[in-house]
């Protein structure tokens, strides 16, 4: 995992492309999804049972283990597995997710 600052990264600019590597069958997938979509943070999702490549890209990021979801933001990865809305919002400079 890499450990850059969250502070470079800022999910309202339009030059942010979010990758998000997940699974049908994911349910921190799912909250990820839902908490962004809340917040009107678009995402390219990439399925990593469907999209050639994407499982061994998940686990080169995340030393060896499959975590999803697994993103992707301005060249720097990082997973949030288990699902934490705040360590989500950290990591791509959304403020407080307690807010809104």
């Amino acid at each position: 995992m890499n450990t850059e600052p969250a502070a470079s990264v800022h999910a309202e600019s339009p030059t942010t492309a979010i990758r998000m590597y997940t699974t049908m069958w994911c349910s921190d997938c799912y909250r990820a999804k839902r908490f962004l979509q809340s917040r009107g943070v678009q995402f390219e999702e990439i399925n990593i049972e469907e999209v050639e490549g994407a499982a061994e890209f998940v686990l080169a990021a995340n030393h060896g283990k499959r975590k999803v979801p697994t993103f992707e933001v301005n060249g720097r990865t990082f997973h949030c597995s288990p699902f934490d809305p705040y360590q989500l919002s950290r990591e791509l400079g959304l403020g407080d997710p307690s807010r809104g």
